[in-house]
């Protein structure tokens, strides 16, 4: 009688776990999303980036962007839907479109260019990775001397105290 019960709730989770894993394949992953509104050059035509450019997600503005700007959005799943006001020139009319992307699945850290999307060029053009460069710098150690755990041989005088000597 243990041994049915004990296979009925290992079976019971096993089917829980597959459920929460097939829910969270239908919702999708999270990605952080770059916009930049920087002229791009594809296939030998130059797209410039328009005067202003402001994005709206989920009824929220997220970036304000002018020409070689950035702004930046969480996004979970992978059909994205944003609205886009576009300013051409300076002082020039506002234009709103809705805009819907297919985000690659593979891509934590998305940067989508607006001059492109709004050109209407294929994935290849709008959408790369995100890489972050990490910038190390040399620091050198004011005493001149550091033991193995970082520590720097000149402890700025005596700590100690006498110490009854």
């Amino acid at each position: 009688m243990k041994s049915k019960r004990r296979i009925f709730f290992c079976a019971g989770a096993v089917i829980i776990l597959l459920a929460l894993a097939a829910a969270m394949m239908v919702i999708g992953r999270g990605h952080t999303l770059y916009f930049d509104n920087v002229a791009l050059e594809y296939e030998g035509q130059t797209y410039e980036s328009p005067y202003k450019v402001k994005v709206e997600v989920k009824g929220e503005q997220v970036a304000n962007l002018h020409a070689k700007d950035r702004g930046t959005s969480i996004w979970i799943g992978q059909n994205f839907k944003m609205m886009v006001d576009v300013t051409e020139e300076k002082g020039g009319q506002e234009q709103r479109y809705a805009v819907n992307l297919k985000l690659p699945y593979n891509m934590d850290g998305i940067i989508i260019n607006i001059p492109a999307v709004m050109a209407g060029l294929p994935p290849e053009a709008w959408c790369s990775e995100f890489i972050q460069m990490i910038v190390e710098e040399d620091v050198e150690d004011p005493a001149g001397t550091e033991d193995e755990f970082g520590i720097g041989g000149d402890l700025g005088g005596d700590l100690g105290g006498d110490m009854g000597m």
